[in-house]
């Protein structure tokens, strides 16, 4: 998964593919990085995930607010005190279940991350299931090494500026963008005032036109996820209770 130390050089951020691989993103800022990776070696990886933008400590729960196109809904995001191997990286799982004003869930995804040796966060698979009245469907489910898919970045351990890379690459499935926007973003959301977010805008070639900007907290993670393009929803941090 690593390259070699100084084999890899500061490279613009631009999408490309070898004949009938997945596509891959110049390591703009991710130096050394191979995204999204083919192979993960499960000795480039630790136990558990402390990364400052993204920690998940099991117990931990946030709450979000969510508004917009969807209508109201609650997110509750929950670390797991459970792991998974995944292409013989041990992953530590996360739940988010979505409900409406009245309660009643209608989504619920299980994803699975795991943190490499230099502090760099990974997601390696999702395990989604939508429910509409009273029946029930998969979709954006995936898991690294099944069918092509392959574990994406989901926070590097120092973002930069133009930092650009692949989140997750299941074709066809799952195939989310980011790049780094900001690194000094300054936001307000009901749980608190933040500054020094980590601003990263998310597109995916299966969204055309839809545009996603979510920001970070040092020591808290997402704060807010705001739809700027195709769409207008919002989804704010109104409670965090630590593991």
């Amino acid at each position: 998964m690593l390259a070699a130390a100084g084999a890899v050089a500061l490279l613009s951020v631009t999408a490309s593919s070898c004949a009938g691989g997945p596509p891959t993103i110049a390591p703009s800022g991710v130096d050394g990085l191979e995204i999204p990776t083919p192979s993960p070696d499960p000795h480039d990886f630790v136990d558990g995930v402390d990364n400052r933008w993204f920690p998940l400590e099991p117990g931990t729960v946030w709450t979000y607010r969510s508004t917009g196109d969807g209508g109201d809904r609650t997110e509750v995001v929950t670390v797991l005190d459970r792991t998974r191997v995944v292409q013989g990286v041990t992953t530590t799982g996360v739940r988010e279940v979505t409900a409406g004003d009245d309660g009643v869930v209608d989504e619920e995804t299980f994803d699975w991350y795991a943190q490499d040796t230099d502090g760099n966060v990974w997601r390696f698979g999702a395990d989604t299931t939508a429910y509409h009245r009273g029946s029930r469907g998969t979709r954006h489910t995936w898991e690294a090494g099944v069918d092509g898919a392959e574990a994406g970045l989901v926070m590097a351990a120092r973002p930069r500026v133009g930092d650009g890379y692949v989140q997750e690459h299941a074709p066809g499935v799952a195939e989310d963008r980011a790049m780094v926007l900001s690194l000094t973003e300054l936001r307000t959301v009901p749980l608190d005032e933040y500054d020094d977010l980590v601003q990263i805008e998310e597109t995916s070639p299966l969204r055309p036109g839809v545009v996603e900007r979510t920001y970070y907290a040092s020591g808290v993670g997402p704060v807010l996820r705001e739809t700027v393009a195709g769409g207008s929803e919002s989804a704010q941090l109104v409670s965090l209770t630590r593991g």
